[in-house]
């Protein structure tokens, strides 16, 4: 509908971004440079994270009987310290465009794990719902209080039942006043029915299936501290029923896995389509078939996704949404390289959308083409208290597009270093700049934040 520049594949972003990139430097603002999202979690955590039925260690609830008896408590809290440029938003202050989060990347300014932003405050210019969470900082410098996590795992010791609840106080502010949640996260049981073979079969809410970055969601287990510009669409926790499956192949020191979940949401994240009740009445498909191979000294992984369902955002069942990606990781010698692609299409809706943060007037057809590439160190190293130093950096560009309203390509590099102290104390330090390339108005919102995590 908006012409070549709109159906961009992979590689054609790629090239796109390179291209808007190198023609924007030209003419940049002198302090503005480019940015991006947080790096996956590197492969040793702490007790208590385990499987999360892919192919990586993700921070979900361990299998085997934690030590001490049958009931296990776990859990950590992020605290952090963040400044925005401008006034913490996207928005520009002289663009009367509506509605307003059509033509700028409203989750842009991220400043903690949770991808929530500095502002949302559009100047009471309309917009339409296609927003991320808000600390309400705007472009003031701020401690926070990100999140109180409270993890519940119980494993019953005479059956293959697990069941497993996690709980998150978010302490927040906003123009309205004091917007403190206490938000359920994931809370589920699974069944591993056979000694002999690596299958599971979960009921409640959980993790999504779709690509790898679900797996970085919390603070203590993330490299870095802010997702990635295509987290919006894949790391959201959804209601439904999931199966997992692994084969392993130790002749080929390999293993296939196959993932799948049928849900009310799909993957999206609960400020843009509720995981907890169908508005439209059917469930949405999703899954993962991934291969690794795992010989002494590399690691590979190699992954693609999919999903289909109606949106859950608006009442018709027949109005879908679709996506497809695939990733791939590399871990050698204490080298993690990693790179997804996202491709996403939501079909035109039935208004009112319905969302988490309320109901606005438009379901409008949308597409998006996302990537980004990541690298991170850490090499070994003991030296007293300190644990382990994890320089990293990525880069990522996204492509996207209402029906009827001009495109916006915008991309971020994001680069930082995470300090582990002990087994309970991280520090992480973090920079986004992010960079409008074509379609969005051109403001100052780079971030600037840090985080202390304290986990048990």
């Amino acid at each position: 509908m908006m012409g070549h520049s709109a159906r961009r594949g992979a590689m054609p972003l790629v090239a796109g971004c390179l291209f808007a990139t190198s023609a924007a430097a030209q003419s940049a603002r002198p302090n503005l440079q480019l940015a991006s999202a947080a790096p996956p979690a590197t492969t040793d955590h702490p007790e208590g994270d385990v499987d999360a039925g892919n192919d990586t260690p993700g921070y979900t609830p361990a299998e085997t009987m934690p030590v001490g008896g049958p009931l296990h408590v776990n859990g950590y809290v992020d605290i952090g310290y963040a400044k925005a440029q401008g006034d913490g938003t996207s928005f520009p202050s002289a663009d009367y465009a509506v509605p307003a989060d059509y033509g700028v990347d409203t989750f842009a300014p991220a400043v903690n794990s949770r991808g929530d932003v500095a502002s949302t405050d559009a100047g009471g210019t309309f917009v339409n719902g296609f927003l991320p969470r808000s600390v309400g900082i705007r472009g003031q410098p701020s401690f926070l209080i990100n999140t109180v996590d409270l993890d519940l795992r119980y494993q019953a010791p005479s059956s293959p039942v697990m069941i497993f609840t996690r709980v998150q106080f978010l302490p927040r502010f906003s123009g309205a006043g004091d917007s403190t949640r206490l938000y359920v996260e994931q809370a589920f049981g699974r069944i591993t029915p056979f000694d002999t073979h690596e299958l599971t079969l979960s009921v409640g809410k959980f993790d999504s299936v779709f690509g790898v970055e679900y797996q970085d969601n919390q603070a203590n287990v993330r490299t870095g501290i802010t997702p990635s510009l295509s987290a919006r669409y894949t790391t959201g926790t959804s209601v439904g029923a999931k199966v997992f499956y692994r084969l392993q192949i130790p002749a080929l020191a390999s293993a296939l896995s196959l993932n799948v979940a049928a849900t009310n949401s799909g993957n999206m994240v609960e400020s843009l389509q509720s995981p907890d009740v169908s508005v439209a009445g059917m469930p949405v498909f999703s899954g993962r078939l991934g291969y690794e191979l795992n010989p002494p000294v590399i690691q590979l992984k190699l992954g693609v996704s999919g999903l289909r369902g109606p949106r859950n955002d608006q009442r018709d069942r027949d109005e879908d949404q679709y996506m497809w990606g695939y990733d791939a990781r590399i871990f050698v010698a204490g080298f993690a390289l990693a790179g997804e692609y996202v491709h996403v299409n939501e079909d035109e809706g039935v208004g009112p959308k319905v969302t988490a943060l309320g109901t606005f007037p438009l379901a409008s057809g949308f597409h998006a083409r996302v990537f980004w590439l990541q690298a991170s160190y850490t090499p070994p190293l003991e030296v007293g208290p300190l644990r382990r130093v994890s320089p990293y950096a990525r880069y990522e560009c996204r492509h996207a597009w209402f029906d009827g309203f001009v495109p916006i390509m915008v991309d971020r590099i994001t680069a930082g270093l995470r300090l582990d102290f002990w087994d309970n104390l991280i520090v992480k330090g973090e920079v986004l700049v992010n960079r409008e390339l074509q379609g969005a108005p051109t403001v100052p919102n780079n971030v600037y934040t840090s985080s202390v995590v304290y986990q048990w």
